[in-house]
């Protein structure tokens, strides 16, 4: 199992942006040193909680200050963009990478986003729009025909190549044929993992799901992956889990039902699921009440919090659970305090999972 990083990232209104901005890159060249193998960077445009909207310039810059880390968008929402601006962002962004660049794509699901955009979610269009783009983009990659292209609310045109002065489509990904690329799912019997695994991309289960929703997502990787005859290959499949990892049972618990874990969930996981009517994902039982979600809960369902040893077994119990995943992302949160989640995912990468590749997980 390999260990990695996802963050939106999450910090309250009113933070001043280019201070949370040092803050977060400067988690990210942590886990660098740590040696953790890869990170995710969000998108979002009117989320002031997600208050990244070009993941692409911040991975750049991490990338000139981090040696080892594979970054990632987590993801490039795909409706909020032209396709031909993005086939160049993504190319030029995976050429200064040089191999330590992993493509996310998603179709979003922010709505202040989707007004921004012109997308209306009740349609699908959404859906439709990202898997559009995408085969636009992976076309002109390998073959840049010349012509009027319409994607949604988006269009371009390629123009007809001149040599004399060298007009033409040119830029390429470094990665042949494309940079690896990874869709996130949510819902039971996803979609968007269906489609992961008809295509061999990177399966992403993200952090809000309870532990038992989680086999019905590698179930559609694998229903996908059999309509197209792939392959379906767990060592792709990222899980990403809420994670706070202390000395003791109680010192973890205590910080995860007085920190920031519950604030972000309560004031704002909670609060925008609520209003998007998707607060039942989080339940592991759908005839659950509102109210029966609390951090306890969350703490024995959906959240990793422990000792060392409680989380190497609760961890290798999902891994049994779900038979078996190649990466557990640990979302991103403020480290406050620093100190405590500093040492938390140091004894992620130094004591949990060398203890768990032992086990052969």
């Amino acid at each position: 199992m390999k260990l990695g990083y996802f963050t939106m990232p999450l910090h309250p209104p009113g933070s001043e942006w280019s201070n949370t901005l040092q803050k977060d890159l400067q988690q990210i060249l942590f886990l660098d040193e740590l040696g953790y193998d890869e990170a995710w960077i969000g998108e979002h445009f009117t989320a002031e909680w997600e208050n990244i909207p070009a993941p692409d310039q911040f991975i750049a810059m991490a990338l000139a200050l981090t040696n080892n880390i594979k970054l990632g968008t987590g993801v490039t929402c795909m409706p909020n963009h032209n396709p031909f601006m993005i086939a160049h962002r993504i190319a030029q962004l995976d050429n200064l990478a040089k191999g330590r660049f992993q493509w996310g794509i998603g179709s979003g699901g922010f709505p202040g986003d989707f007004t921004v955009f012109g997308i209306d979610p009740s349609k699908g269009e959404h859906r439709e729009i990202t898997k559009k783009a995408l085969d636009v983009i992976l076309k002109i990659w390998e073959d840049p025909t010349p012509g009027q292209y319409k994607i949604g609310n988006w269009q371009f045109e390629i123009p007809v190549p001149n040599d004399n002065y060298g007009l033409r489509f040119h830029c390429t990904p470094y990665q042949k044929p494309h940079p690896p690329i990874a869709v996130a799912g949510v819902s039971q019997k996803s979609d968007t993992l269906t489609l992961a695994g008809q295509r061999g991309y990177i399966p992403m289960s993200i952090n809000i799901v309870p532990f038992n929703t989680l086999g019905s997502h590698w179930q559609a990787v694998e229903e996908g992956a059999k309509s197209t005859n792939v392959l379906a290959d767990r060592n792709k499949w990222r899980i990403a889990r809420d994670v706070f990892v202390a000395e003791t049972d109680e010192e973890a618990r205590k910080y995860a039902k007085e920190g920031v874990l519950k604030r972000d969930y309560e004031k704002y996981f909670f609060q925008n699921m609520k209003q998007n009517k998707v607060f039942d994902l989080i339940k592991n039982n759908p005839d659950m009440s509102d109210n029966d979600v609390s951090i306890d809960y969350l703490i024995d369902n959906v959240w990793i919090v422990g000792s060392v040893e409680t989380v190497i077994r609760k961890i290798e119990k999902l891994f049994h659970l779900v038979g078996g995943f190649g990466a557990m992302l640990i979302m991103g949160h403020e480290w406050l305090p620093e100190e405590k989640w500093k040492s938390c995912l140091e004894l992620m990468a130094k004591e949990v999972v060398p203890a768990l590749q032992k086990k052969g997980i």
